[in-house]
């Protein structure tokens, strides 16, 4: 009777073990799809923040255009390279959009910029960049979600607990961001 209790407490701390061992790997792996999905969003970000300096110059040689555009720009470009956080580096993307939409809005305004293949070139790269983006974006929500998912869950929740496991911040629009920006040049 002893021996077949000790192999039944062996047994439950066997399969318990066993447990605590796949939903640790299990929290980890699904983290680090997190971390991977993130990477990913600061590729594009990167391009895009690449990109924009030829846009803003092609734009400034062929327009007599507002500063503050400019500077919008430019300032946001630089919150979004020196960004320690994620959450940091989120609020700067929604800047950055921000003042993108204003310089597309604006440049509506200067046909013979429109024409310039220099200008095309750079739109058409921009416009894949901001699908890419977009891709990205919603590839990292997904991952989030499914880690979230698994950390607030139960039982894995004592799991995330107790390993220290937090629920992920999802990448949302910007609070506006519906809205279409307005330029006035008058």
């Amino acid at each position: 009777m002893k021996n077949k209790t000790l192999w039944i407490v062996l047994g439950v701390v066997a399969v318990f073990g066993l447990w605590l061992w796949s939903g640790y790997n299990g929290l980890v792996t699904a983290q680090e799809s997190v971390v991977a999905s993130w990477a990913q969003v600061e590729t594009q970000y990167q391009r895009r923040v690449d990109l924009v300096p030829n846009l803003v110059n092609t734009v400034k040689g062929a327009a007599d255009f507002e500063q503050e555009t400019f500077t919008a720009i430019t300032e946001a470009r630089s919150r979004w390279q020196t960004a320690p956080t994620r959450s940091d580096q989120i609020a700067a993307a929604g800047q950055m959009e921000s003042a993108l939409s204003r310089l597309l809005v604006s440049v509506e305004n200067y046909p013979q910029l429109q024409a310039t293949q220099a200008f095309r070139d750079l739109m058409t790269q921009l416009e894949g960049t901001e699908n890419r983006i977009g891709t990205a974006r919603r590839d990292y929500n997904e991952e989030v979600r499914a880690y979230n998912v698994r950390v607030k869950r139960f039982p894995g929740n004592l799991l995330a607990g107790a390993f220290g496991f937090d629920a992920e911040e999802f990448f949302e629009a910007t609070e506006g961001a519906e809205n279409a920006p307005t330029v006035d040049f008058e």
